[in-house]
């Protein structure tokens, strides 16, 4: 039964994060009060993650959330992971209330598949009030892993009020969050949460809960990729987490194949297993929660392999949003806050599981403790009327030196007081050094938010709403993922320019900065083979690149030995060298994509501007009108490049983050007639239509030809800009900083 008012922080720690979730209720509305998402230093899981190092990073995790929040003022719920654990839901024979405990207690012994004595247990009666049938379901795990989950908490000086299994956490999430789901016993919604280590799959029907883990998670994935790739953990996941804007997503996605295999062939078990138990319940719906369900592609492939409609939320739909938790960034986390959603309503009193797996011993120190004022109530009453005795009989002639021992007791109790005192004092003196050394540690990161500041420029200077007001509907139905409102422009009249890479170094003297991105660009699409033969000399900027990762910066000793020109006294502009490569569809040709690029004779109105326009006149988009970067040498080529072309596959591959790969059929003449064939080709990847160039065909899928030869259809054009930025803002860098030509 729901309090009228009440608060309870919900903890799930996971291999890869710790989430956290304050709930509270007035008057049966419940709200988010706070929440926390704190990813750990490094996966759990991880290859060569020692036991001290795992709980290590616990701890670190455990004390952000406590220093951020203070948790000593309401309960506390906690969830342990569903490996060793047990649900088991039985039905008695017809006897007393009195006599139910009795009975359970026998059926404990004889369904639990460990030692009684081994494992933590509880039970709750599970009949509807006008059933005949008494149904209980009865509820263990094992002791040594509630203790390993409570460990974290218990070296924080963490009181735990609930804990509680995983799979239970999210049938309490999914009962009273969406009941609409979970209206029968003879339908069933399935909830699959993807972990970091495992999947716990939940089968949920409004009086009964099966629960099956299996040992396939997100770090399965991980390990495919480093296996076929010969990566090591870390870099492996950074490749998953990458893979749908990685030019080798078609190569990850197949090393990741036989884990998608292998975890819906195990889920398809499972729930066949299930259903051969339970023939008149029938599985209508999966839900998909956890991290892991945010890997490209999954949820879709088991919702054709298992053939059962597979959602995941967006949100939560009983839950309001206090005023000061932001609703977009809590919703990011939705998919991971199931299992503490579901824990925060058993500690409100909103469950319809209520077991608690806390350990009785610990539970009965609790019960004690709430008792104590009443124990120290009596025994102040017994101190003073044992007072008034002693004063009547005699206080006054008792010797003094039979105190002489409390005397010594109490002197030793100072001199101790003393010493400790002594000791804080010493190191208050030492505040000032701790916090020179912290402020010296933190050094490092200063500026750091000059990079997202570009970002945000040049993303500031692309055609949007505010740019180009003429196409406004355009940009709206983009932004909201639109496809037949984007369809009602052309794709040659959508003035869009989508970025697909970036890359920005430092320079300390802009002007003798060099441009690298074209090597860059030859380098990623094996282009680099002959054309650049140096008889394996190194560039300034590659030795200064080198120089950095190694922590040095470049002696004059080195720039004579390559023969580069030794810097003067001559006052240097800092700034940063830009390499943008991305593509647009607007137009049938390079000329008219100028338009929308840097359009000649562009006058003073902001409407007639291109993307390179704006990002030369700064100083008019920001409101104060002064930006922080101001650009370099436009016109000169030393300072300025722009390359466009065609993308144009028998030309060269698609470029990188461009579109995603396809295919298209065409009948092509043979001697035996007709032949379809396949024709890969690069697509968009939110509206499908091509973007290479193609040979058009005829309503019968040939190639129309035009003296023998196809005629061909011109989509997008891609393009590469070099520029610099002049810095404002930059500080005075020493001679040696190793910053020097780094790509930030």
């Amino acid at each position: 039964m729901a309090a009228e008012m009440g608060a309870v922080w919900a903890i799930d720690i996971g291999h890869n994060s710790l989430k956290a979730l304050y709930l509270s209720t007035e008057r049966g509305v419940v709200e988010v009060v706070g929440y926390d998402n704190i990813r750990h230093g490094k996966i759990l899981s991880g290859d060569g993650i020692t036991d001290a190092e795992r709980e290590e990073l616990i701890a670190i995790s455990l004390r952000k959330l406590v220093t951020k929040y203070d948790l000593s003022m309401d309960e506390i719920a906690i969830a342990v992971p569903s490996q060793n654990s047990f649900a088991r839901f039985v039905n008695l024979p017809p006897v007393e209330a009195k006599r139910i405990p009795e009975m359970v207690q026998f059926e404990a012994v004889q369904q639990i598949p460990f030692g009684i004595n081994d494992v933590q247990w509880d039970w709750q009666l599970m009949t509807e009030p006008d059933s005949p049938e008494i149904k209980v379901g009865i509820f263990a795990i094992k002791n040594d892993v509630v203790n390993y989950a409570m460990q974290p908490f218990t070296r924080e000086d963490i009181e735990i009020s609930y804990v509680q299994m995983a799979p239970m956490a999210l049938y309490n999430f999914l009962l009273y969050d969406r009941p609409d789901l979970v209206t029968s016993d003879n339908q069933a919604t399935v909830i699959i949460n993807v972990g970091a280590g495992n999947t716990d799959l939940v089968v949920c029907t409004p009086s009964a809960v099966w629960q099956r883990c299996i040992l396939i998670g997100g770090n399965t994935f991980t390990k495919a990729i480093a296996d076929t790739f010969r990566l090591n953990f870390e870099k492996a996941e950074k490749l998953k987490r990458t893979a749908p804007v990685s030019k080798y997503a078609r190569q990850i996605f197949q090393a990741m194949r036989p884990v998608f295999t292998d975890l819906a062939s195990e889920i398809q078990r499972s729930l066949g297993f299930y259903s051969s138990s339970n023939p008149n319940t029938k599985i209508v719906r999966i839900i998909g929660m956890g991290g892991g369900t945010r890997l490209r592609g999954l949820l879709k492939y088991l919702q054709q392999t298992l053939q059962i409609p597979v959602e995941r939320p967006d949100s939560f739909k009983r839950l309001a949003i206090g005023s000061g938790v932001s609703q977009a960034k809590f919703h990011e986390n939705v998919s991971d806050f199931g299992i503490v959603y579901g824990l925060a309503l058993q500690g409100l009193g909103l469950a319809k599981i209520e077991s608690n797996l806390l350990p009785r011993t610990i539970a009965r120190s609790r019960a004690w403790a709430s008792k104590g004022r009443y124990f120290i109530a009596a025994a102040c009453i017994l101190l003073f009327t044992s007072l008034l005795c002693f004063a009547s009989t005699g206080w006054k002639v008792l010797n003094y030196d039979k105190n002489k021992q409390t005397r010594t007791r109490i002197a030793g109790i100072l001199n101790n007081i003393t010493q400790a005192s002594n000791k804080l004092e010493e190191i208050e003196n030492k505040k000032a050094e701790y916090a020179a050394k912290i402020e010296k540690e933190f050094e490092i990161f200063k500026y750091r938010e000059v990079i997202p500041e570009i970002c945000e420029t040049i993303i500031s200077a692309l055609p949007n709403k505010e740019n180009t007001p003429e196409q406004a509907p355009l940009y709206e139905a983009f932004a909201k993922g639109d496809i037949g409102g984007i369809k009602e422009f052309k794709r040659n009249e959508r003035k869009q320019i989508f970025l697909t890479y970036m890359s920005v170094s430092f320079a300390k003297d802009i002007k003798s900065a060099k441009f690298e991105g074209a090597d860059l660009w030859r380098r990623n699409r094996n282009l680099l083979e002959e054309e650049d033969e140096r008889d394996g000399e190194m560039s300034e900027v590659e030795w200064q690149m080198m120089m950095a990762e190694r922590g040095m910066g470049i002696s004059e000793m080195d720039r004579r030995r390559f023969g580069w020109e030794i810097e003067t006294e001559e006052k240097k502009d800092p700034g940063f060298v830009l390499t943008i490569i991305g593509y647009s569809p607007y137009g049938q040709s390079i000329t008219e994509l100028g338009q929308i690029m840097d359009p000649p004779n562009a006058n003073d109105n902001p409407n007639t501007w291109g993307f390179i326009t704006r990002l030369a006149r700064l100083d008019d988009l920001v409101a104060d009108g002064n930006s922080p970067f101001v650009l370099y040498g436009k016109g000169v080529p030393d300072h300025y490049k722009l390359d466009m072309k065609e993308i144009d596959l028998a030309v060269e591959d698609p470029l990188i983050g461009i579109g995603q790969w396809g295919v298209r059929y065409i009948n092509k003449m043979t001697n035996n007639g007709p032949q379809e064939t396949m024709e890969d080709v690069v697509v968009d990847p939110l509206t499908d239509e091509i973007i290479n160039k193609v040979s058009v065909l005829d309503q019968n899928g040939r190639e129309i030809l035009t003296n023998g030869r196809p005629t061909y259809k011109v989509n997008d054009h891609w393009f590469e800009i070099n520029l610099k930025f002049i810095w404002r803002e930059a500080p005075e860098f020493p001679e040696n900083n190793a910053l020097q030509g780094t790509m930030l």
